[in-house]
């Protein structure tokens, strides 16, 4: 069994980045990245900060809006305006949750698409299924970057991605039938997920429910993937497969947390650099 260690190669990534960030400055453009944080959830915060900090690590210029909790609609979309007009900045995201009273869809499509570093833009989700080249949501980018270092190969493999998702599931989906996978994609309403699951070359799940994916559900050497990240009552983090016994039947597996959490973040970064290339050869 070997882990599929996202934190060592994001590492990795960012080292890669920080030159290419240096190369880019030299040539008189510094990439930034603008985060919009609304209201005062903790984690959203804890997010923005590891972003904010991984940012500076490789020489991107991070500016984090903290906007109160009951800012209206036309507000937020004021100053996605603003930012979209702004040159110096080449990335922005929006730190999701919204507030309930925020119209999450329409913020999202407000954000222009050649700043859409975190690719929910309906443009960028349709160039991904077109299989052209744009903005890729960064925790399935992150996903095919581990199956890439660790050569895994897609191509005729049996995927069953775990959760529907616009943010994970579908650009996963999309992301592995590009790379010639046959992939099947499970979800809430899916019946009896054991029959899908134990058919898979590998298992990628990703829906907030610890131990959902456990031993008897998957064949032997099976691929695991899990982008579950929970807290338990204890204060543990863990994923959403049962890595205890799940790894005995594994060729390889992420773990939780320190597998595909940290991929994201190197591609957001990585997002942001391919953004302010764009910039510089559309200059």
């Amino acid at each position: 069994m070997t882990i599929l260690d996202g934190k060592k190669l994001s590492e990795k990534i960012k080292e890669e980045l920080k030159l290419e960030v240096e190369k880019l400055k030299k040539e008189g453009i510094t990439p930034g990245l603008a985060v919009i944080l609304v209201g005062n959830d903790p984690a959203s915060h804890t997010y923005v900060r590891m972003k904010k900090n991984a940012c500076e690590k490789v020489g991107i210029n991070s500016v984090v809006y903290e906007m109160d909790e009951n800012i209206t609609q036309e507000e937020l979309l004021a100053k996605i305006d603003e930012i979209n007009n702004d040159d110096s900045i080449h990335g922005l995201l929006i730190q999701l949750p919204l507030p309930k009273h925020i119209d999450t869809t329409e913020i999202l499509e407000r954000v222009h698409p050649k700043k859409d570093v975190d690719g929910f833009h309906p443009y960028n989700m349709g160039r991904l299924v077109e299989g052209l080249d744009t903005f890729a949501p960064c925790t399935p980018l992150g996903v095919m970057e581990l199956f890439k270092e660790y050569e895994i190969d897609l191509k005729g493999k049996d995927v069953c991605v775990v959760g529907a998702s616009n943010i994970v599931g579908k650009p996963m989906w999309a992301l592995l039938v590009n790379a010639w996978a046959t992939v099947d994609i499970c979800h809430i309403e899916t019946r009896n997920l054991k029959t899908h699951t134990k058919r898979a070359d590998i298992v990628i799940v990703g829906v907030g429910k610890p131990n959902l994916i456990t031993e008897d559900m998957v064949k032997d050497d099976v691929i695991v993937v899990d982008i579950g990240i929970n807290k338990l009552d204890n204060g543990r983090l863990v994923g959403d497969v049962d890595f205890k016994n799940v790894s005995k039947k594994a060729s390889y597996i992420t773990p939780v947390p320190g597998g595909v959490g940290p991929m994201t973040i190197a591609m957001l970064l990585k997002n942001t650099l391919k953004a302010a290339k764009n910039f510089k050869d559309n200059k």
